[in-house]
């Protein structure tokens, strides 16, 4: 099974996601095509030699930056590594893709080269929050701005399919994403998908607020591209804004630096489970194949544990339960 990766996608890229490319190779014995331009993919291995067997390159010249219009760009740029990528992908070549590019780039050049599953009217990036062991499924976080109700029905059964299949979650809890818990709460778009879901073949509990996120009495959350892109990215914030404090006042006192010392694990293991580098990358649910987006500031483990997500997520099934589940 071949794995994709868009190696000129991200903030510090070829150099991290070659290193994380690397790092799959050696520690997942995975197969994967680093999609780029050829010299600088070369320059990047020969950092890590002997190179581990597994990693082979798939030349491509052109580059999307990540202040383009994406839609545009995808077009004109039909050598650009995504694209290439997602060629590969349809044609067989690879069984999955991972990029941390341009969001939009990556959503349009799916649309573009793999096309929506049968009944899917709009894709969706979808993100795990920390909370239980497995996490809560939130989407979408950013593919759409703007939704129809059917939009948001068809991304809980999306969602709903992916923790069943890749998690085995059993008749998956469905929440939607609302400002109270009592039905008739939240605008004209939340009145209407509560409605909707409620007589749905979901295991759909009703409503759940922001707060409720973190609990775990959800499997899945839906919202629209927005309001998911807002709270996740928040949550990022304050994550990382709690840490810095906290770090801060340790490292205050003497005292303080001790009592860390022996706590030590119990704090690598919190980060741990909060840092979005476990898993690596979101699924892009909703295209006719396997598509990862990861964070624009993945680092190398980052990238290795999105390719690891998804060589799981297209070794599962996924794709096949997708496209056999109903919509509606």
């Amino acid at each position: 099974m071949i794995i994709a990766l868009d190696v000129m996608g991200g903030d510090r890229v070829p150099r991290e996601s070659v290193a994380g490319a690397v790092q799959a190779a050696k520690e997942l014995g995975m197969q994967i095509a680093l999609v780029g331009p050829r010299n600088l993919i070369e320059d990047e291995l020969a950092r890590h030699a002997p190179v581990p067997e597994g990693l082979h390159i798939v030349d491509a010249a052109q580059v999307i930056g990540m202040d383009e219009a994406p839609a545009q760009a995808v077009r004109q740029k039909r050598d650009a590594g995504i694209n290439v990528a997602m060629r590969l992908l349809k044609d067989g070549g690879a069984a999955g893709i991972v990029s941390a590019g341009n969001t939009g780039a990556v959503v349009a050049a799916a649309l573009l080269n793999l096309g929506r599953l049968p009944g899917i009217d709009r894709p969706a990036i979808s993100a795990f929050f920390p909370s239980t062991e497995k996490g809560v499924l939130i989407l979408d976080v950013g593919a759409n701005a703007n939704c129809k109700p059917s939009y948001l029905v068809q991304f809980a059964h999306m969602g709903a399919t992916y923790v069943e299949r890749i998690f085995g979650v059993q008749r998956p809890r469905v929440g939607l994403l609302n400002i109270g818990e009592e039905e008739m709460k939240g605008n004209d778009l939340a009145q209407d998908v509560f409605e909707k879901l409620q007589k749905s073949n979901l295991n759909f509990v009703g409503n759940v607020e922001a707060k409720d996120i973190a609990a775990g009495i959800v499997d899945v959350v839906v919202t629209d591209g927005f309001t998911g892109n807002v709270t996740v990215k928040v949550s990022e914030a304050l994550l990382e804004f709690l840490f810095t404090r906290i770090k801060t006042a340790i490292m205050s006192k003497a005292h303080y630096r001790l009592a860390a010392l022996v706590l030590r694990d119990a704090f690598r293991d919190v980060r741990r489970k909060l840092d979005y580098s476990e898993s690596g990358g979101a699924p892009l649910l909703g295209v006719n194949g396997i598509v990862i987006v990861a964070h624009g500031r993945s680092d190398a483990y980052a990238f290795r544990n999105a390719l690891r997500t998804a060589r799981d997520a297209a070794s599962s099934g996924l794709l096949s339960a997708l496209t056999a589940v109903p919509k509606k």
